[in-house]
């Protein structure tokens, strides 16, 4: 019995290490296929409910991963780009995705698990495009999962005649909650519901699980699953501590309603008559419920379950809404400071595409930012008043704070295998984040010569305030030109902000001049010289930094 034990473990630890392996190196594959376009699906097909559920339903679909979904969605809502109500729609959507997996496990894909792999690997190792290679990548580890499946398979086989094994498989027949919470810790044990359900379909095809015992533990993997989004709203924004609350309750109601129903006996006629008289109408279905193998059987279930769990919930997103916000109050330390990284959130840098493109929406933040600073740095200048210094230094200390962040999130991005347009926009981003943080210095310089000329009552000429005050209005016009270059990575604007800073370099001179002329007539005297002149070397030096970035972007060029 030890060595069947041994045999047992060995098998099963193994083909569930591979069916891991396999699931998340598919699912990280279809993401790079996906790309940004996920966050962009997700943030555009969620305007109502149904578009929400639909949308979670064909993105869990394309990547094969509910938990990818709820924690991107997760850190969507963290980022503010989703409101509560419409995560709620995804995460119903996400469940009904996520059937996929267990109807690809059904139709015994694992006999064809070998071709599949070898396929997977060639196009994987040997081609040399990046779309090709994550292409190869999914395919590769669609077959592993497959490969993981047979090995998985051949281990449990002997499970059904060991005695500990049917005394825990006969107390659910006595006890549905405990099918219930077994398929709770399991799914939470090893963070994959689509593992668990493959693993209990497994088991139920070797006869080793009735169908009967089985219905519970799948409702428990539903349960399961949320533990991974709750996990995931930890230390995250109270919205997105509310979004795994619901995701936690959406399919712990759906358990409480749908079991009693099973062991009435009412449940399974539910998916009986649902087979025999619609799915039968999809293309490619033949046969009725008892011509499936087990393994549809329970995918089948799983479906209708997630189905029906939605289509009840639904019309209920405002009450689900209501009741995570009861729960989870907003407390006063949870208030969003103004200042802080708004839409960068290290639950996306599974990935990259989006993540970089979070990055690249901060930095544009953090740009903005320092526009403000600008400004507020020269209306300090010019009225001297306190409330702007107080604001000027909460300004400076947030782009510092953010250039610190945004540069750690995106090394952090880099990390991973990315795209050759990928790696350029990493490169852009990290080179404008330290001219950004460069340009609030200046701005606080500005500050610093505001009061340093308040103490010592310095007043410019008129001919002096108004050189004074068209060089301000063309830096300021070359900040905006940089800003908008780095949102469209457009480089016509790109252009026009290097003619602008040309612009500033001949005025700074030509004013230099003027000024020296003035000190020479009596006009200015030292202290005033002083301050125009280290006004129009910080001037100066926030155009060269817009030049620079409009350099990152223009590239070679």
């Amino acid at each position: 019995m030890a060595v069947s034990v041994s045999e047992i473990l060995f098998s099963f630890v193994g083909g569930l290490g591979l069916f891991l392996f396999g699931l998340r190196f598919m699912s990280d594959g279809l993401q790079s296929v996906a790309g940004d376009r996920m966050r962009s699906i997700l943030e555009k097909g969620t305007s109502t409910p149904i578009r929400g559920v639909m949308t979670g339903a064909l993105v869990t679909a394309l990547i094969q991963s509910s938990s990818a979904t709820t924690v991107l969605t997760v850190g969507l809502v963290n980022a503010q780009l989703l409101t509560l109500r419409q995560a709620i729609g995804v995460i119903m959507g996400a469940n009904i995705g996520t059937t996929l997996t267990a109807y690809l496990i059904g139709f015994n894909l694992q006999d064809y698990a070998l071709p599949i792999l070898g396929l997977g690997a060639l196009v994987f190792l040997f081609s040399k495009n990046k779309k090709y290679q994550v292409i190869g990548q999914a395919i590769l580890g669609f077959g592993i999962l497959f490969f993981g499946l047979t090995i998985m398979g051949s281990g449990m086989k002997p499970l059904k005649d060991l005695p500990l094994f049917i005394d825990l498989m006969s107390s659910i027949d006595n006890n549905s909650i405990i099918g219930v919470l077994i398929g709770m810790f399991f799914t939470f044990l090893i963070q994959s519901s689509s593992a668990t359900i493959g693993v209990l379909q497994q088991l139920a095809y070797e006869g080793a699980v009735t169908y009967n015992q089985a219905v519970p533990i799948l409702f428990g993997d539903n349960i399961g699953t949320t533990i991974t989004a709750l996990l995931a709203g930890l230390g995250a924004s109270v919205a997105a501590r509310r979004t795994a609350l619901t995701h936690f309750l959406f399919n712990s109601i759906g358990t409480v309603i749908f079991l009693p129903l099973f062991l009435m006996g009412v449940f399974k006629k539910i998916v009986v008559i649902l087979t025999n008289y619609i799915f039968i109408l999809l293309p490619g279905f033949a046969g009725t419920w008892d011509t499936l193998n087990i393994k549809l059987q329970i995918a089948q279930t799983h479906a209708v379950f997630n189905l029906s769990n939605t289509l009840i919930q639904l019309p209920l997103v405002a009450v689900l809404a209501f009741i995570v916000t009861k729960l989870i109050p907003e407390k006063a330390e949870d208030i969003d400071d103004q200042y802080r990284p708004k839409y960068i959130d290290r639950r996306l840098l599974n990935n990259p595409s989006v993540a970089l493109s979070q990055a690249k929406r901060e930095t544009l933040r953090m740009a903005y930012l320092a526009q403000d600073a600008f400004n507020n740095a020269v209306d300090y200048f010019n009225s001297r008043q306190e409330a702007l210094l107080k604001k000027g230094k909460d300004l400076e200390n947030a782009i510092d704070r953010m250039e610190r962040e945004i540069t750690d999130y995106v090394v952090l991005a880099s990390q991973k295998q990315l795209s050759e347009e990928e790696s350029n926009d990493a490169y852009i981003i990290l080179q404008s984040l330290n001219d950004i943080e460069r340009i609030g210095d200046h701005c606080e310089n500005i500050i610093e010569q505001g009061s340093y000329a308040s103490k010592y009552q310095v007043n410019f000429s008129g001919e002096a305030r108004n050189e004074m005050d068209k060089i301000i209005e063309i830096t300021n016009n070359a900040l905006l030109l940089t800003y908008k270059a780095l949102e469209r990575q457009d480089k016509s604007v790109a252009r026009l902000v290097l003619t602008h800073e040309e612009a500033i370099d001949d005025l700074q001179a030509s004013y230099r001049k003027a000024h020296i002329r003035r000190l020479n007539e009596g006009i200015c005297n030292g202290n005033n010289g002083a301050v125009f002149l280290d006004m129009l070397a910080n001037l100066e030096r926030i155009g060269d930094h817009c030049r620079n970035i409009a350099e990152y972007i223009l590239g070679e060029e």
